[in-house]
């Protein structure tokens, strides 16, 4: 019987690749803009391509996974993302920059599925546990690397190439723990569990969803794309925005370690809170509601701590409302089909990270920061009343699995 992998290791590896790749995201739209020479329209676009490439990946990874070695898929994708961040690291002019950020995408896309299926094979831990842990990583990862990203880009002199070699760095040191401690191969598939997950499939197709569900569901997974399109504002066109005001990427990244020690340090605490609130639609309403008041400081901000501000008001709302609207889906979808819906929540997530940076960019183009602001707050609260709409004349008739 195989031995599943020990949790630890699993963490430093989703740690070790999330600090790797928050070296990446944050640069891509000031690097464009400013070191490239490119719009911001140009640069939504990059991120666009290097958002579908993280979808195709992850895609592919997850389809992979049940039937080949699951330690040489991951062996191969750490290869394939080393040889791309290694070409990077000598050439990111145009237009190499974005074609490999593109594979860089696809392979992070491919490194990201793995971790999670992995976490369904580790062992003496509940997987609720499994998962809220590798949350946790990721943010850690997260807040380390943003942290360092600002410094390091004014040392180097706003030059990229440096940043992707410590990336090379951390992914070869990845490669070497999932060698020794990843060897969780899958066992051959019998015919007859063939023969059973095709029977499931089929009955999977006779499922009839009650429409109160199914209106709730698309609701929410609708709004939590708009919200992500409005969110990654944050993430993508800020930076340009303060680094057009003065301020430097150190500031910029900052707020990202912010973001990232607020979401370690108050998840267990969340944790706690959902026991004593059951009102999972309350906390969508507050959340999205705060998201939009994030955006009030970028309205009337004029020095930093007006966006400290804004990141902390942003971080409360997302704590509110990205755990919980797939929380809620998974209680409305019959157990044969949760998977098939958290699967089209994450590719509306995908498509509005996608989406997010193109529209940011020909808004700020055509018009102005300040309608593109303006248009995210009224956006975000119409999304709460149309939201709240729905579920007030659906709640009571749904359906929970």
């Amino acid at each position: 019987m195989n031995k599943g992998i020990k949790l630890h290791w699993l963490l430093i590896g989703v740690f070790l690749v999330n600090f790797g790749n928050s070296f990446v995201w944050p640069l891509t739209t000031v690097y464009i803009h400013n070191q490239l020479h490119h719009s911001l329209t140009v640069a939504g676009v990059v991120i666009l391509f290097y958002s579908g490439a993280n979808v195709v990946g992850s895609y592919f990874a997850g389809n992979l996974f049940d039937q080949h070695n699951p330690q040489h898929l991951m062996l191969w994708g750490l290869i394939g993302a080393v040889i791309t961040m290694l070409i990077m690291v000598f050439e990111n002019g145009w237009p190499i920059y974005p074609v490999m950020l593109t594979l860089v995408g696809f392979f992070n896309g491919w490194l990201v599925t793995l971790h999670n299926s992995y976490g369904t094979m580790t062992t003496n831990a509940d997987g609720r546990y499994v998962f809220n842990m590798i949350y946790f990583a990721n943010n850690l990862g997260m807040v380390c690397a943003t942290s360092a990203v600002g410094p390091l880009y004014q040392w180097t002199h706003n030059q990229v190439g440096p940043l992707f070699l410590i990336t090379v760095i951390l992914y070869s040191l990845f490669s070497v723990l999932v060698f020794f401690f990843y060897r969780v191969p899958v066992q051959g598939q019998s015919s007859a569990h063939h023969e059973k997950m095709a029977s499931q499939l089929k009955k999977t197709d006779d499922i009839k969803l009650p429409h109160a569900n199914s209106s709730i569901i698309w609701t929410l997974s609708i709004s939590l794309c708009i919200v992500w399109i409005l969110y990654t504002q944050w993430s993508s066109n800020l930076s340009v925005y303060l680094t057009g005001m003065g301020m430097t990427m150190t500031n910029y990244s900052m707020l990202w370690t912010v973001n990232g020690l607020m979401i370690v340090f108050l998840q267990p605490i969340m944790n706690v809170v959902n026991r004593y609130i059951k009102h999972d639609y309350l906390k969508i309403y507050i959340g999205i509601t705060t998201i939009g008041l994030s955006f009030v400081t970028l309205i009337v901000g004029r020095v930093y701590w007006w966006f400290v501000a804004g990141m902390v008001v942003l971080t409360l709302g997302e704590i509110l409302v990205f755990p919980t609207i797939p929380a809620i889906i998974n209680q409305l979808s019959p157990n044969d089909v949760k998977g098939h819906f958290q699967g089209i929540l994450n590719a509306l997530i995908s498509l509005g990270k996608a989406i997010g940076p193109v529209f940011g960019g020909i808004m700020i183009e055509h018009t102005s920061y300040q309608l593109l602001f303006d248009l995210c707050l009224v956006s975000l609260i119409v999304i709460v009343v149309v939201t709240a709409l729905m579920i007030s004349k659906m709640s009571d008739k749904t359906v929970e699995y």
